[in-house]
């Protein structure tokens, strides 16, 4: 049953994406909020026919940990549900993101058009400065950043190391870094075709407020999501 919803679930979201996609043409000369507001519409539909389809859901944990005011929301990543998670939670949030996403036929003008942040990880210290600069211009419009520290999906249990742009940021921003522990990827795997019914678990974590050196940064930031993603791993595994 698990693979035949996967099945259904795969097309579905496969298929109202393209239908997006070239929908989506049509707004490239609109205000970007139109764009946002398409995107946004359309992981709504995922989101739904994720729930209704494979029976699997999410539950929001440590809402009290958020700044009254934009912030960095450093988070592991494990799925392609990641990416679509903060827009359903916040009004107009932007990602860092890689670079060659951009070079995805209709999906990269969408990026581009909505403001999300790309990062050429070979373009050394000129790409980070050009990373903190459209990142200090997002948050001054009051937009969260989301920034996925390893730089890649993860599977659920293993470690990478984190990348040095989320300590560029969070040393030249002068805002919390908000860390967002989750455990996605015991549901939906990285590059998995099947998606298993329950509920994911997204929780915010105690911000770090600005003012530490870079290694205690890294170090703090490194402790707290490892801790709380092993733990939500455990307790999914635990659900089964």
């Amino acid at each position: 049953m698990t693979a035949f919803r996967s099945i259904l679930f795969n097309v579905f979201l496969f298929g109202s994406l393209t239908v997006f996609l070239f929908g989506a043409v049509l707004l490239l000369p609109l205000p970007e909020r139109f764009m946002e507001r398409a995107i946004t519409g359309w992981t709504h539909v995922a989101r739904r026919g994720l729930k209704l389809i494979v029976g699997l859901d999410y539950e929001i944990r440590g809402r009290e940990h958020l700044p009254d005011g934009p912030a960095i929301l450093a988070s592991k990543h494990q799925s392609a549900w990641d990416t679509m998670a903060f827009l359903w939670l916040f009004p107009r949030p932007v990602y860092v993101i890689k670079k060659e996403l951009l070079s995805i036929p209709l999906w990269g003008w969408c990026a581009t058009r909505c403001g999300h942040i790309p990062v050429d990880r070979a373009g050394g210290a000129g790409a980070l400065k050009r990373m903190v600069r459209a990142s200090r211009d997002a948050l001054a419009k009051g937009r969260h950043v989301v920034i996925f520290p390893e730089g890649t999906r993860v599977a659920p249990g293993e470690k990478h190391p984190f990348h040095p742009g989320v300590a560029a940021l969070y040393a030249q921003t002068s805002v919390p870094v908000v860390p967002v522990a989750l455990n996605s990827g015991v549901f939906w795997g990285r590059r998995s075709f099947q998606k298993r019914p329950g509920t994911i678990v997204l929780e915010f974590l105690p911000a770090i407020p600005p003012g530490l050196d870079r290694k205690a940064f890294i170090g703090e930031l490194e402790r707290r999501l490892e801790t709380a993603a092993d733990r939500l791993i455990r307790e999914a595994r635990q659900a089964a």
